[in-house]
């Protein structure tokens, strides 16, 4: 079979498994449900092989192919067809999202056993991943805004999974509005693209694209800054990242979902896909890296304060997306992807951690009453371990090797790129503080409550009355309520292998991909990337290295101020909250960005809205055209009503006076 072919059996056994689990939710058990949802993502991940074996097995200049079931539409020059586009970069993706998307199905098999909605939720996960796919398989822009579209939808239907919490449905909303306004970016960009050159097609857009256009020329400039806006919008970059953080309100498989392998990280693989344009359009990619650069550093400093386990880690997610964003914005598109790998790995990893600990809290987040978990949770706490490790870039674990490759490339571009390696390894620095805040806080110390009652009995605590843990309101445990409770690792062999496997990975994935050793991410990438200059510029492994120590000292350095800070100065944190009350609420506060969009863009639309309901669609439509129009209609009917008397003489005046009046018309239109 060919790399296609493979293709399409991607897309159909996640979008099978979706329908067949709707269909069939009276007539199966939980179980069979999640093995016909695991199963299908498994069976994606094989096909996914398969085609990666196909496109290994060609020359690499030739590892990209085209297959479409039929032409959608046909109108004059328009041709739309339903087809997909494989070649190095696609397959990557669907190993990275199929894979690890495994393995979060597996998780919840455990996880969400209690949950009334059990048949549902893996419905809905099964769809999710189907969109995600669909997106980077497209083979065109119109079914690339199919799937992303879908994966909004995805998204707002398993962040609001839990419909009757109201946090939840109006964090779901929320990721949903602000998707959109990325939709009709996007969407604004292909229209722009069909205008210029005619075509919706990948390659015969990057064919026509640097003879149509001149470097920065508007038009493709603002092609490429409408494209941001549809990224920024998916990877949560300044200034559309406020809906991640609510995001949290879903299940805990979904925050790793979304984090981790689908969703964040669709706008990093939109750059990759459309570096071509982004070359043409060097401003709008500066843009592009300037941005990324700004989320790294302002998500860091959030994380650093935050209190609760879920949003910690997804401001963490937040910052690395930043670290992608900056890659595949300069030239280092390799580097992107490969961080986007190991990034799905730990922070996949990190989330189901934190789930299995958030499990044997009862449900509760705040990490200022959590402590022992290491003495309690042995398999949780190590493989929460492996994910921080990862996650701050210590020695040999994969995210030091691929965060490190995105800062070295930084410095050998140089110029006004020096910038990024600075402040990268400064990210870096508030990265492993904040992680090893996160894992001294929580793995430390003396055990809480609950920590000391798993010890005592080998059971965790179950709430009498559940509660959500961001308003403390009493819930139900019905349909659209938490189960009554979710598993931990210790106790479930799904989540067990799930997290084992991911902690393996965290630890030594980025060995296929270390400087004067291998390049095997690189050289499987680089047929897609040959047509950019900036592919062609590589660090000295050398100079490699010598990043590689300095990221090294510095993510040992940023654990050891973790640990002055959390273990050994326990008090100094509070100390220096007091002394700088203002900055620490101006970071608990996430820089007040939802308070500003709040006033700036909520309050103005709403203002316009409510002008628009009781004046304009009042006094304007309803009286002046609607209203209005229909008391002409009526009044004129009165009048007609009136000459209809039956009498036969009226009639024949009428008709009389019309055709004189006729006459004397095309009289005076003779003379």
């Amino acid at each position: 079979m060919s790399a296609t072919a493979w293709g399409w059996l991607v897309l159909l056994f996640p979008l099978a498994g979706s329908i067949l689990i709707a269909l069939s939710y009276r007539r199966t058990s939980w179980r069979t449900a999640g093995i016909i949802g695991t199963a299908a993502i498994g069976l994606a991940f094989v096909c996914g092989i398969f085609a990666l074996v196909n496109l290994l097995g060609e020359d690499p200049s030739t590892r990209h192919h085209a297959s479409s079931l039929w032409e959608y539409a046909s109108v004059a020059s328009l041709h739309i067809e339903l087809g997909i586009y494989d070649d190095p970069l696609s397959v990557f993706m669907v190993l990275v999202v199929t894979g690890v998307s495994t393995l979060i199905h597996l998780y919840s098999f455990g996880y969400m056993q209690s949950d009334e909605g059990y048949h549902r939720f893996f419905s809905y996960l099964n769809f999710f991943v189907f969109s995600m796919l669909l997106l980077v398989l497209a083979g065109n822009f119109v079914l690339l805004i199919v799937g992303w579209a879908f994966v909004g939808f995805a998204s707002y239907a398993l962040i609001s999974f839990w419909y009757r919490r109201t946090t939840a449905t109006r964090a779901g909303m929320k990721a949903f509005v602000i998707n959109v306004v990325g939709d009709i970016g996007l969407t604004l960009a292909a229209f722009l693209i069909f205008q210029q050159l005619h075509t919706f097609k990948y390659t015969e857009v990057f064919a026509k694209a640097p003879e149509a256009f001149h470097t920065n020329s508007w038009t493709v400039t603002a092609i490429c800054l409408l494209l941001l806006v549809g990224a920024f919008a998916k990877s949560a970059q300044l200034p559309f990242h406020t809906w991640l953080p609510d995001a949290m309100e879903g299940p805990t498989p979904v925050s790793s979902l979304i984090h981790a392998a689908t969703m964040v990280t669709a706008g990093v693989y939109l750059i990759a896909r459309t570096h071509v344009l982004f070359v043409l359009a060097p401003t709008a990619a500066d843009i592009s890296a300037f941005i990324g650069l700004a989320t790294l550093l302002v998500a860091a400093s959030i994380a650093l304060v935050m209190t609760d386990l879920k949003r910690a880690i997804a401001y963490s997610t937040m910052s690395q997306i930043g670290y992608m964003i900056v890659g595949v914005s300069i030239g280092a598109y390799s580097a992107g992807m490969f961080h986007l790998m190991t990034h799905a790995f730990f922070k996949a990893l990190l989330f189901m951690a934190a789930g299995s600990i958030i499990s044997a809290m009862a449900n509760e987040q705040n990490i200022d009453k959590m402590s022992g978990f290491g003495k309690a949770m042995r398999f949780t706490s190590v493989t929460m371990l492996c994910g921080g490790l990862a996650l701050a870039a210590f020695p040999f674990t994969s995210g030091f090797f691929s965060k490190d490759e995105i800062l070295a490339y930084a410095s050998a571009r140089g110029g006004m790129y020096l910038i990024f390696t600075i402040l990268g390894y400064f990210g870096a620095l508030l990265t492993a503080i904040y992680t090893f805040r996160l894992i001294f806080r929580v793995l430390g110390a003396a055990p809480c409550a609950e920590a000391q009652h798993l010890i005592d009995t080998g059971h965790v605590v179950h709430a009498h009355e559940p509660t959500n843990p961001k308003t403390g309101e009493v819930e139900d445990t019905d349909v659209g309520f938490p189960g009554a409770d979710h598993h931990i690792a210790e106790q479930s062999p799904p989540m067990k292998l799930a997290m084992g496997i991911l902690a393996f990975l965290a630890l030594f994935a980025g060995f296929i991909q270390v400087p004067g050793v291998d390049k095997a991410v690189t050289n499987f990438l680089n047929p897609v990337f040959a047509d950019s200059p900036l592919a062609s510029i590589e660090p000295s492994t050398t100079a490699s290295w010598v990043g590689l120590l300095i990221g090294g000292l510095i993510s040992v350095a940023g654990i050891g101020i973790a640990y002055y800070l959390y273990v050994a100065s326990p008090e100094t944190p509070r100390r220096l909250q007091e002394r700088f009350s203002a900055v620490h609420t101006f970071l608990y506060n996430k820089w007040y960005f939802d308070e500003a969009i709040d006033i700036l863009i909520v309050r103005p639309a709403l203002a316009i809205g409510r002008f628009a309901n009781n004046v304009f669609e009042r006094f304007v439509i309803d009286n002046g055209i609607t209203g209005g129009g229909e008391e002409v209609v009526g009044k004129a009917g009165q009048v007609v009503r009136g000459f209809q008397n039956g009498i036969v003489r009226t009639y024949g005046l009428f008709l009389i006076a019309g055709a004189v009046g006729l006459a004397l018309y095309f009289l005076i239109q003779q003379s």
